[in-house]
């Protein structure tokens, strides 16, 4: 037990005082950050529109926006109330300007890809979106506070990406999107709230000094407040999450049955689609013979076997007397032809975007290592006259 409050022992480690003072200072809208600002716009709205996952982090990393969230949490946390005013006033301004820059971007820019992984990622949050915002908050504030600070706030920043939501939020004005819009501002607003909480909670373990004392009845009111924001941000995520799951469940369950299943009889299962979400269905297009009655009562007791209900599945039975007529043949083929190309671009897609993110790890290492190689240089360094008296020592 001992050694666990060893390992686990913080407070000599942090300067809180120190680490007040510099989110203080992180705050403010002007100055250098004003353009920081800027470029951070500018280069996240070009990542999200050629879908460069690499550009995006890049983004993530120079955006100032992490500085008046965490001040919004330490003035909650220490009851100072002009620090809160100007912390909301800040962010409100960065918001604006993100939103309106990014939006004249998406208007102006005329590359219109056919899909949008990077911008669909963003308009979804769930849990796991509230966790992360909630560990990176930690994790941001506890690398304020300590002494000897690292690199844990570039990985903070690239964690809770803030700057890629409200340029999707962009994007969503600028093409009169209401899913794009709200699902971006919905992500954007659970980082907030889940840092401005972790900070919070931070803040009073590790025994922040206070500006002022605060009532228990304003105490009380206070954490209930807290609670029914913390309650209205989670159910929607978690329901976000359920819905993913079942969709992607669903979407494998029509993929294994219709691989399983592509003859019935003499008929054929050339193309098939899956709708995601509230009425969510399979839909078979058949070809070849006509589907029998015991054939067609056959594939729905083979749907149900992998759980899809009747009432999800949808059967066209494209099918002629004779067989498969040309001008079927020819839509058959076209359409083996598109899922291919589908296929093809989609792993295309996912090998630069994975390429994209070793690209970006591989620069933050190479940086991490002449970071540290300046340091033991450094540390290693003999003054020139020490050099010189040890000489004429020897």
């Amino acid at each position: 037990m001992e050694k666990i409050r060893y390992y686990g022992r913080i407070h000599e480690h942090l300067d809180t005082d120190d680490a007040t003072e510099r989110i203080r200072s992180s705050i403010w809208f002007r100055g250098p950050n004003v353009y920081i600002l800027a470029f951070s716009i500018i280069i996240a709205s070009v990542g999200l529109n050629i879908n460069s996952t690499a550009v995006i982090i890049g983004a993530m990393l120079i955006s100032p926006l992490m500085g008046p969230i965490i001040g919004i949490g330490l003035s909650v946390g220490i009851n100072d109330t002009k620090l809160l005013t100007d912390s909301i006033r800040n962010l409100a301004v960065m918001v604006m300007i993100s939103l309106v820059v990014s939006t004249l971007f998406f208007l102006l820019s005329p590359l219109n890809l056919s899909s949008h992984p990077e911008l669909d990622a963003r308009t979804s949050p769930t849990i796991y979106d509230v966790l992360i915002a909630l560990f990176g908050g930690l994790a941001g504030i506890f690398e304020n506070s300590r002494k000897e600070r690292g690199t844990v706030l570039s990985g903070v920043a690239i964690a809770t990406a803030l700057m890629p939501p409200l340029c999707t939020a962009g994007y969503g004005l600028a093409n009169w999107n209401g899913h794009y819009f709200f699902g971006a501002i919905y992500l954007f607003l659970i980082n907030c709230v889940f840092i401005i909480l972790a900070t919070y909670l931070s803040v009073k373990y590790l025994r922040f000094k206070t500006v002022r004392g605060i009532d228990e009845k304003t105490a009380i009111k206070r954490r209930r407040m807290m609670t029914a924001l913390i309650i209205a941000f989670i159910i929607p995520s978690v329901w976000n999450l359920i819905v993913l799951v079942a969709d992607n469940n669903f979407a494998r369950s029509a993929e294994a049955l219709v691989q399983e299943n592509r003859l019935t009889g003499r008929s054929y299962i050339y193309d098939w689609t899956v709708t995601k979400g509230r009425h969510r269905s399979l839909v078979l297009e058949i070809g070849g013979e006509p589907l029998s009655k015991e054939n067609r009562t056959l594939l729905e007791t083979r749907a149900d076997e992998y759980g899809i209900r009747t009432d999800r599945l949808v059967i066209n039975d494209r099918s002629t007397p004779g067989g498969l007529s040309e001008d079927l043949l020819e839509q058959m083929l076209d359409n083996v032809y598109t899922r291919s190309e589908e296929l093809i671009s989609s792993k295309d897609a996912e090998i630069v975007r994975l390429e994209g993110r070793l690209d970006s790890l591989s620069a933050e290492i190479a940086a991490l290592k002449e970071t540290s190689k300046g340091t033991d240089s450094t540390a290693a360094a003999v003054p020139p006259a020490a050099e010189k008296e040890d000489g004429n020592g020897l």
